[in-house]
């Protein structure tokens, strides 16, 4: 099964269909690092980072950035546009849910990849999150709100999903709806949880 799941996003990849791509960070990522200007920087990991527009919107905000992708062909794009911006990111081909962390960090953020997995996969997500995140750490997500399932992502996302998974070992500091790209406007939720230490 895994070895079809990287086919499949690697060919999208190959295929250059890649409609989740926006060519921009997400707008609720962009506001948020600039109404925090003052928070506390470090070690900011991004699983499904893509082109890299997440990435380079933290680094260019002071954090240090590891972007992982599974799909082999998106990591050289998104160096090269880290590159253009002069942005020192650490883009790795890798499985955020099956691999083991080179290292631990302050903060994961993502955008819309909670939604992308199959949702017999999300506890495997979440046991991802306690391994990639140190104690205490932030998790910060933009999460794409559906109910309606076609059997290939983006599956359906609910709030009492997200509160059920990760309420045990996370804390809810602050939940919102950001601004969206247009086509999501009012449709994504940005949570903010802590690792319980």
């Amino acid at each position: 099964m895994q070895i079809n799941e990287d086919r499949d996003w690697e060919s999208h990849y190959q295929a250059n269909e890649m409609i989740w791509d926006h060519g921009e960070a997400s707008p609720g990522l962009v506001d948020h690092l600039a109404a925090n200007l003052n928070a506390s920087l470090g070690q900011a990991l991004i699983p499904g980072c893509g082109h890299g527009h997440d990435a380079r919107a933290l680094a260019r905000a002071g954090w240090s950035v590891t972007g992982l992708d599974i799909a082999p062909s998106s990591v050289p794009l998104a160096k090269r546009l880290a590159e253009e911006e002069h942005l020192e990111i650490d883009y790795r081909v890798g499985d955020f849910l099956r691999d083991e962390p080179h290292q631990t960090f302050d903060l994961v953020f993502e955008h819309t990849l909670f939604c992308a997995i199959p949702p017999a996969r999300r506890d495997d997500y979440v046991q991802a999150l306690l391994r990639w995140l140190k104690p205490g750490g932030l998790y910060l997500a933009v999460n794409y709100m559906i109910t309606d399932d076609n059997g290939e992502p983006p599956f359906s996302t609910t709030t009492t999903e997200l509160d059920t998974r990760l309420g045990g070992s996370f804390e809810l500091l602050h939940r919102w709806t950001p601004r969206s790209y247009e086509s999501r406007e009012g449709k994504e939720l940005m949570n903010e949880w802590k690792m319980k230490s």
